[in-house]
């Protein structure tokens, strides 16, 4: 199993939160291992992150909107100290699908940030961000709040 030293190497956006969750996932996979369902890893990486005192949101919705309108209804694993979406699997490994759904939530989401983690037979972290100035709903609604706030 890789050890975490408990830092990044680089200063990624909200680095610091994402350190914690990622010692936390440690922590949790050295005790519970490999096996479980992932409602099992949610449950335990909830308790420890608030055992850090970190906020944690367990099945954060996710409302994704087309035109204006609602067209899908989805449920993060978690959302750490409301900025860091984190997707639980407990596969014998990641697949392209696992990446594509933590980057469509991050899409349709103000947070900016996702961590994919895998409790398989090797421990396994995927960091993955997406800026909202690249999403296009924020873009307009941005575009939206400066021309109010120029009223």
């Amino acid at each position: 199993m890789s050890q975490y030293t408990g830092k990044s190497e680089l200063p990624y956006k909200h680095s610091e939160i994402t350190d914690k969750i990622i010692a936390s996932f440690y922590a949790v996979y050295k005790t519970l291992g490999y096996g479980f369902l992932e409602k099992v890893y949610e449950n335990a990486m909830a308790l420890e992150l608030r055992k850090r005192n970190v906020t944690v949101k367990a099945q954060a919705p996710i409302t994704v909107l087309y035109e204006g309108e609602i067209v899908g209804e989805y449920f993060a694993d978690l959302l750490v100290a409301d900025a860091v979406i984190v997707e639980l699997k407990a596969a014998k490994a990641l697949a392209d699908e696992h990446e594509a759904q933590l980057l469509n939530y991050l899409k349709a989401t103000p947070h900016e940030v996702g961590l994919l983690l895998n409790f398989g037979p090797e421990p396994k972290v995927k960091r993955r961000s997406f800026e909202n100035s690249r999403k296009e709903w924020w873009c307009k609604q941005q575009d939206q709040r400066s021309v109010r706030d120029q009223k």
